[in-house]
């Protein structure tokens, strides 16, 4: 039956291909028998409830072979439906051309950028171990089958390409260093990349690399047992270290394009299909489906997956009882990642007089949200002695203690950023922090949180050319507008600790991505900033009298600028300044019209300062000669030398908007 099943997967994943005149055919004949064989013999997961939280996932980060994830998706019994696979890479389709979170369901993950879907496992696998280590059962106890609630393991199907991407070696480092055992690698080994043969690009030996970085390797020699691939598998799981299965295969095996790079991503004409479908003993018929095959492949699953989820369904039943008090009616609600709090509520006890780098304060408040928010955690990419941003109160997370909340990501932050996604899609709140010029590193990833909406949290420190002396590579200028040009993402810059503490209540309750921007400079609290203002993306904090000639919108550091240079202007030539503090542009392009026109009216003139590119900011201003900013890389040196070089500190500021007023 195992050759019926297969077959009839294949050739539903070639019609789709067909029908839709484009997609992956080598992947399809190549690798079927993979993803067939860990479906069939070893994926616990529950068709009743596909959301099941101690699931096993399988992670398809060979994106492009999304034809061959739908088709066995459809055999295994998940709610996609004929209809569905003749809509492949339709608009608004459940089967779009790469896999996308929470479209079609059992995938767990949106791949299609090589490299993303490995790193993002290993952000899961590292989810499995923190709420394993979390939810521990006596051994003692009424549940004597397993001494962890949470158990379960992560599967990746990766090709040569996934391994080329400097992700995947970073994130591979990161989860040998961890000793991350449920996180097993199956690689579809077949020597051919789109352009050519690997070995003209990709002619390392992996298995060394992949031991060389603490994993467990196994190899395959024939991709198209099903026996082999299911004992590397068994022997995979019981490994003390993540497990690199590679597995030789032929891509487009049994098409004529067999083991070239011409089968990677080209549509199969009719003529050649209809061979394959005589050579598979299929009806040569647009998405036939054998009936019997497919009954066999969904009791094939339920053989080695209920008993699984029945015997953790008593374990959940009675650990709630025996432990919660029955307080909880589903585990989700204990690691929430999208909680309902509000910061405005406590005492923050900053004194009025206070002048602080923003860093230390928000590690002061990272430290009491960690306290009301337990599935808060994080790390840095080996700065969080820069950043600040560590959770002093709570463990550190290492490979023989996963029950803690600060991550050391080491300097890995393309994979930090993945490994956060991973994390976020197994129920945590979850930050990551660099530099902000580091952030292009961070940018693959982060538009992937994008894609999903993700409500993961990246704090970004260094926020400006006032770093001074570390110079223009470290030195944002272009990030801010990169970082507000992606979807679905809010970037916050708060002006003082108030706009802070708003900042983050907003963060916490969010659905979507957020980028929290903090300066390192010293900065006092503005007396007309406010926690609870941050929700509208902007609001006034300076205006003389209540009426006024000009508005000044400005972000950060730069609104304390701004306010300096609004009070001058009406102490020395009676000019009424109307000061916009903007922490989050997004929130406020969010805000009704009504709202917008009152604030910003556009009949005023508007300048705008902050301390980078001013690409976006064209909205507000009557042409870029009323934009403070700064377009030009920075310079090594004192951080006053350095803005004066640039024209940006406050004399200069001054006269510019002097001699347009």
């Amino acid at each position: 039956m195992d050759n019926e099943i297969i077959n009839n997967i294949k050739t539903l994943a070639l019609d789709m291909i067909e029908n839709a005149g484009s997609g992956h055919t080598g992947i399809v004949l190549g690798a079927a028998p993979i993803i067939y064989t860990l479906y069939s013999r070893h994926l616990n997961i529950n068709l009743n409830d596909p959301s099941w939280i101690n699931r096993d996932r399988f992670i398809l980060s060979a994106g492009h072979g999304s034809a061959l994830l739908y088709a066995c998706l459809y055999m295994a019994g998940y709610n996609i439906t004929l209809d569905d696979l003749n809509n492949f890479r339709k608009i608004d389709s459940k089967t779009p051309g790469h896999p996308e979170y929470g479209v079609t369901p059992g995938v767990e993950v949106t791949t299609g950028p090589l490299g993303q879907g490995l790193a993002t496992a290993v952000g899961m696998a590292l989810g499995e171990k923190i709420l394993g280590d979390k939810y521990v059962i006596p051994k003692k106890s009424v549940l004597t089958i397993s001494n962890h609630l949470i158990d379960y393991n992560v599967y990746v199907l990766c090709g040569d390409g996934d391994l080329m991407e400097g992700i995947s070696y970073e994130a591979a480092s990161f989860a040998g260093t961890l000793k991350l055992n449920n996180l097993i690698v199956l690689y579809d080994s077949n020597n051919v990349s789109l352009d050519n043969k690997t070995d003209v690009t990709f002619n390392e030996n992996v298995m060394n690399r992949f031991k060389a970085l603490g994993w467990n390797t196994i190899k395959v020699k024939n991709g198209n047992s099903v026996s082999a691939i299911d004992r590397a598998i068994r022997r995979a799981k019981n490994s003390s270290k993540p497990t690199l299965i590679e597995i030789k295969t032929i891509i487009g095996y049994g098409s004529n394009k067999a083991g070239t790079n011409e089968a990677h991503g080209k549509a199969i004409d009719k003529f050649e299909l209809a061979k394959i479908k005589q050579d598979f003993n299929m009806p040569n018929e647009m998405f036939y489906v054998n009936e019997k095959a497919k009954e066999e492949f969904k009791k094939m699953i339920s053989a080695h997956s209920s008993s699984k989820y029945n015997l953790w369904a008593n374990n959940y039943d009675n650990y709630v009882k025996t432990y919660l008090g029955g307080e909880y009616e589903k585990l989700n609600y204990l690691f929430d990642r999208v909680g309902r709090y509000n910061l405005l509520d406590f005492n923050w006890d900053f004194e009025r007089d206070m002048k602080e780098e923003l860093r230390i304060t928000n590690q002061t408040v990272m430290n009491k949200i960690s306290k009301i928010v337990p599935n808060f955690i994080g790390g840095s990419a080996d700065l969080g002695s820069s950043t600040m941003a560590v959770l002093s109160d709570s463990n550190n997370i290492v490979s023989n203690n996963y029950n803690g909340k600060n991550i050391y990501f080491g300097v890995r932050e393309h994979a930090m950023g993945a490994i956060l996604n991973g994390l976020s899609l197994s129920k945590f709140k979850v930050f990551g922090s660099t530099f902000l010029a580091f952030s292009d590193y961070l940018k693959p990833s982060i538009r992937m949180s994008a894609l999903m909406n993700l409500p993961v949290t990246y704090i970004f420190t260094h926020d400006s050319v006032s770093i001074g002396q570390d110079g223009p590579t470290h030195e944002p200028v272009e990030q801010l507008t990169m970082l507000r040009a992606t979807p679905n993402l809010c970037v916050y810059r708060p002006a003082d600790a108030k706009e802070l503490v708003g900042c983050w209540n907003e963060i916490l309750n969010a659905k979507n991505p957020s980028a929290l921007i903090i300066s390192k400079q010293e900065l006092s609290l503005l007396p007309a900033t406010n926690a609870k203002y941050v929700n509208f993306g902007a609001y006034i904090v300076y205006q003389p009298i209540e009426t006024f000639n000009v508005i000044i919108v400005a972000t950060g550091s730069e609104v304390h600028t701004a306010i300096h240079l609004a009070n001058d202007l009406w102490n020395e030539k009676k000019i009424s300044v109307r000061v916009v503090s903007m922490p989050c542009m997004e929130l406020y392009l969010k805000q009704n019209k009504e709202y917008q026109k009152k604030l910003l009216p556009r009949n005023i003139v508007t300048f705008v300062i902050e301390a980078g590119s001013g690409l976006s900011w064209g909205r507000f201003i009557y042409d870029e000669s009323y934009l403070i900013t700064i377009d030009k890389f920075g310079k090594s040196g004192k951080s006053n030398d350095v803005l004066k070089s640039l024209e940006f500190d406050y004399q200069s500021i001054k006269m510019h908007i002097m001699s347009k007023l």
